[in-house]
């Protein structure tokens, strides 16, 4: 409180022409000490032209200080932009002296104003001088005062990277208004620049950083400034500071810099996303631009995780028109508030739901669409296991429902988004999406509709995803609720799932499951104890994981492909197409139909069903294993057997 008065109180007197007076008296006594310096401190010169000159000097001092605006620098934050002003300010007051004695000399504009070039070159050294020490000594003063009593509760900090970027972020963080950040030394691992200063800060070696030196200096964040560095180097890094009591940040790439500066509200904590131990994907998107250009396209499920991001890389192209669908109204009215902000308007929000055939029959007829993403879609394992009836109404009928219309409506491609838990499913939601996968693959069969299908893991920061669940429990206190200390999982970004999404649905010709190779799989107990620590906490002290058995349908282990497939490049050394057994799609089409009409009754077969058509799946730790008990199902490289058990 007392801080907050103190700054109040200076920012309210301390006004930006109470700085512009002072400096304007700061060069009325450089110009008169210049004169005792020219003539050897002593009055051997004509006090009456001094005095004559003197208001000329301090007319253009002043004009030049408000041209340039060097008075309007906060002084309790003056930094390097502030001098640059000041050196500007004097240049160019000097050089209108200088116009002015000449002009004067030829013209004989006023008597006695006739300054030597020696003075005026000995009163723009000082006044440059005496202006740059008076603000550092007003922001030495102030910063000093607020520690000695106490008000200050200033975060000591370490920059790692002594490079361009790690110095632009000691600007950012000292000049800003808001930080009271002192900036205790840079880490750097040249060794040119080791020992040496930048800014007055120490720079030291990478193996300064130990619990000694952090304890000692008391250092609580630690800001990695190094651009493009690679994902593994990162990770490393990172992970060597973990297990010290300090937060760990770092800035963003360059071109996200607010119009080419570094702002101190940029710099963010690292999250577990940065640690993931895979290089983020890139994916050309030459092919999406043609894909899209013109065309009406539809995005099922568009307000959700999935489906908004597929949605806001859309509006970055050329398309007639955006139709973005959804049940969940207030996630969509948010969507649609968001995309408006940003300037797109060429979108049509609309409430529907895909089980409703006669209100999609509809939009189809009055949109008539040329390009599907079918992202809407129940993905809750725990949830689903026992809500089957919801889990078969929307994704299965619902992809149905749409995959109808799309034929229907002789629509160009259809883009299914799947999920790895359609692989070798254990549970009911992974099961619904390989039967709506194979009801896409029964189409591709029999229509010119251009049916691709999508598939990969987890993604980060999705509604539900584990990464936010963890962070609200760690927010809470703990402790992190943990499955099993065995369970992977593999990871990608949003962004990352959408671009699949958007560039299966450009390269895809009809019939292809597209996957991403996602690198190795994370595991889960590593990665809660990691996010632990970069919250600042220690493990098991302050946040504690508990484990609480693996949930109903959950794996321990997830897969990108089933048994019998194999996969095929494509141009993207990073999307792979998975090449599937052969399927009797008319005698499954038949039993996806009766599946559908038996759920619309709440029959109790419809988990048999579902298992007679994707004979891979066997429930795991769910009541529903008790339906595998009179078979079991095993595999080769090329055929589907059921073996009766002895």
């Amino acid at each position: 409180m007392i801080q907050n008065y103190l700054t109040n109180t200076v920012e309210r007197y301390a006004s930006k022409w109470l700085v512009l007076a002072i400096d304007v008296v700061i060069v009325a006594f450089s110009f008169v000490l210049s004169y005792f310096i020219r003539f050897n401190l002593t009055f051997n010169f004509d006090v009456d032209k001094l005095f004559v000159q003197l208001p000329w000097v301090l007319f253009i001092a002043l004009i030049s200080f408000l041209m340039i605006g060097s008075y309007k620098g906060v002084v309790r934050h003056t930094g390097m932009r502030d001098v640059y002003n000041i050196f500007n300010a004097i240049c160019l007051a000097s050089i209108f002296t200088i116009f002015l004695v000449l002009a004067n000399r030829k013209f004989q504009l006023a008597d006695n104003f006739t300054i030597p070039l020696s003075i005026i070159i000995i009163n723009s050294l000082i006044s440059f001088v005496a202006l740059v020490a008076s603000r550092y000594v007003f922001k030495t003063l102030f910063h000093g005062f607020v520690n000695e009593n106490g008000f200050n509760s200033a975060k000591n900090v370490v920059i790692y990277g002594a490079g361009n970027s790690g110095i632009l972020t000691h600007g950012a963080l000292t000049n800003h208004s808001k930080s009271n950040v002192k900036v205790v030394g840079y880490v750097d691992k040249d060794r040119k620049k080791i020992g040496k200063l930048i800014n007055g800060v120490n720079v030291y070696g990478p193996e300064i950083l130990t619990k000694d030196f952090i304890s000692k200096k008391r250092i609580s964040e630690v800001i990695f400034c190094i651009q493009n560095i690679d994902h593994k180097k990162l990770n490393q890094l990172v992970e060597g500071l973990v297990d010290f009591p300090v937060l760990v940040k770092i800035i963003p790439p360059v071109e996200d810099w607010i119009n080419g500066e570094l702002k101190a509200s940029q710099i963010k904590t690292v999250q577990i996303e940065d640690l993931l131990n895979r290089k983020p994907i890139a994916i050309t998107n030459s092919k999406i631009s043609e894909e899209v250009k013109d065309k009406v396209i539809f995005v099922t499920g568009g307000a959700g995780s999935i489906g908004s991001e597929i949605v806001r890389q859309i509006c970055r192209y050329n398309f007639r028109s955006l139709v973005i669908i959804d049940q969940a109204e207030s996630a969509l009215y948010d969507l649609q508030q968001e995309l408006k902000q940003k300037g797109y308007h060429n979108f049509i929000p609309i409430v529907g739901d895909v089980r409703d055939k006669n209100r999609m029959n509809y939009i189809f007829q009055e949109h008539k669409p040329d390009l599907v993403f079918h992202a809407a879609a129940y993905k809750h394992v725990p949830l689903m296991e026992y809500n089957s009836y919801e889990a078969i109404k929307i994704n299965i009928a619902g992809t149905k429902t749409i995959v109808d219309l799309a034929i229907q409506y002789n629509i160009d491609k259809f883009v299914l988004v799947s999920t790895d838990k359609a692989v070798n499913p254990t549970n009911v939601m992974g099961a619904s999406k390989r039967i709506a996968e194979i009801y896409v693959s029964c189409k591709q069969q029999e229509s010119k509709t251009k049916f691709i299908t999508t598939r990969f893991g987890n993604v980060l920061g999705s509604n539900g995803s584990v990464i936010p669940l963890f962070r609200k429990q760690i927010e809470h206190g703990g402790p992190i609720t943990l499955t099993h200390k065995d369970i992977t999982r593999y990871f990608m970004t949003i962004p990352e799932a959408s671009q699949l999404v958007l560039e299966a649905g450009a390269m895809g010709e009809g019939g292809e499951i597209f996957i991403f190779d996602m690198g190795e799989s994370v595991k889960i107990y590593d990665l809660a104890k990691n996010m632990i620590k970069l919250s600042g906490l220690s493990y098991p002290e302050d946040i504690d994981i508990k484990v609480t058995g693996l949930r109903p349908g959950e794996k321990l282990y997830e897969e990108l492909l089933a048994n019998g497939e194999n996969t095929l490049p494509t141009y993207h050394e990073k999307i792979k197409i998975s090449k599937t057994r052969d399927l009797d799609y008319v005698d499954l089409r038949s039993k996806i139909d009766e599946l559908c009409i038996s759920n619309l009754f709440f029959s109790e077969n419809t988990i048999q069903l579902m298992k007679s058509i994707v004979p891979e799946y066997i429930s795991k730790n769910s009541k529903l294993c008790e339906l595998d008990k009179d078979e079991k199902v095993s595999f080769d490289n090329s055929t589907l057997t059921t073996v009766k058990p002895n």
